[in-house]
């Protein structure tokens, strides 16, 4: 019941201070069944803890960046790029990046006004422009433990660092990213045809030096941190500090919009979310995961895990998948445990439920004038996802084996 709860706080998205009432009700509940025992509450806060700590800063310095305007000026280089079909092409590679180095909520919720803004000025259908946002933020989140909260859900139980995990991924991620273009072209054929006009494209604006110096060196911070043993979180926070206080004396950020870029209540609604998970895992349910998963380490067995992982993802959302399933197939070494992550990131993307950037996504574009295509939404997963999995996991076993 816990859980229902949570995953309708998701899907209906109240406001923080529900949130934040829910997620504690809901582990005082958990937590007063007793199934978890002090030793056990203190080891799940010490895994948690860091991964929603890294994510308040992450979005801070997404704030920041968007308060920089970074964003914009990205938007006016999307509206002046010539055709649809190029104005498609950038856009993909901004999505691409924005997800890598400031995750999948930065993309579905600061680039997608930016393309809907850009397809607008250019009089094109946005529909490719804004998909291509909640396509990416699941698909391209593969290559770095930072890149998806899921990843850093699941990095605490892997034997990697930061560089071997990207390593390992970066295979998966390349051949992902041709799969999500081959089916976006192919489904946006007529669209993607279609005349654009820079009439109304404004002039270009400058990118903003000192932020995207901050963020590339908090980029090889994570790298670097991880040879040392340096949490990821430590590296976000500085950045996140040292972008906050350029943003206040520029006054392009207000204290009040800093702090609530935190959204401090999705902090305590996944610290929530992963002792109610872990309670369940303790229970039939983990047992009955645990009789389902495979227990080898073969190409079919890596298969089977993705599907699992895909299909839970759907069933129970993204990131409870992650907390049920990467503990059980750890043990087995590091790639089950990445071809989880394959399942659970890249199957998400099937249903609206399958992960909070989907209904996030779809908040977003509502907001903002767009307009939501279920069809657009199942048509691109049915092409690319099936196809992703199964390529993704195939290359990771032989990848994994030769590196």
């Amino acid at each position: 019941m816990a859980l229902v709860a949570l995953l309708a706080a998701a899907y209906l998205h109240p406001r923080g201070r529900v949130e934040a009432l829910l997620a504690l009700g809901c582990s005082a509940v958990v937590l007063a069944t007793g199934t978890l025992d002090a030793t056990e509450v203190r080891r799940e806060l010490e895994r948690l803890l860091p991964v929603v700590l890294f994510l308040m800063a992450i979005l801070v310095v997404a704030e920041c960046c968007r308060g920089a305007g970074l964003f914009g000026a990205v938007g006016t280089r999307l509206a002046r790029a010539g055709s649809h079909q190029r104005i498609f092409a950038l856009a993909f590679v901004v999505a691409t990046a924005t997800t890598v180095v400031l995750s999948l909520d930065a993309t579905v919720v600061l680039l997608t006004p930016v393309v809907l803004a850009s397809a607008a000025a250019t009089h094109v259908t946005a529909r490719p422009l804004q998909l291509v946002c909640v396509r990416l933020a699941n698909s391209a989140s593969l290559l770095l433990p930072v890149s998806n909260l899921t990843n850093l859900l699941a990095m605490p139980r892997l034997d990697v660092g930061f560089g071997r995990f990207a390593l390992l991924m970066a295979p998966v991620w390349v051949l992902t990213l041709l799969i999500e273009y081959a089916a976006h072209r192919l489904w946006f054929r007529d669209d993607l045809r279609q005349a654009s006009s820079g009439r109304d494209a404004p002039s270009p604006l400058p990118l903003p030096t000192v932020p995207l110096v901050v963020v590339a060196a908090m980029l090889a911070g994570f790298a670097a941190g991880s040879l040392v043993g340096v949490d990821p979180a430590w590296v976000a926070g500085g950045a996140a500090a040292v972008l906050a206080v350029r943003a206040r004396r520029h006054r392009e950020v207000s204290w009040g919009r800093l702090a609530r870029s935190t959204h401090a209540s999705f902090a305590l609604f996944v610290l929530a979310l992963g002792l109610v998970v872990a309670t369940l895992g303790r229970g039939p349910l983990g047992d009955l995961l645990g009789a389902v998963l495979p227990d080898s380490t073969g190409l079919l067995a890596l298969l089977g895990t993705a599907l699992v992982g895909a299909v839970l993802a759907n069933l129970v959302n993204n990131l409870p998948a992650t907390l049920l399933i990467v503990p059980l197939v750890a043990p087995l070494g590091t790639t089950p445990a990445l071809a989880a992550l394959i399942g659970v990131n890249l199957g998400s993307s099937m249903t609206w439920s399958g992960s909070l950037a989907n209904l996030l996504w779809r908040r977003s574009v509502g907001h903002h004038g767009g307009t939501v295509s279920s069809r657009d939404f199942h048509a691109v997963a049915l092409l690319a996802t099936p196809v992703a999995v199964v390529a993704g996991v195939t290359i990771l076993d032989l990848w994994a084996r030769l590196v």
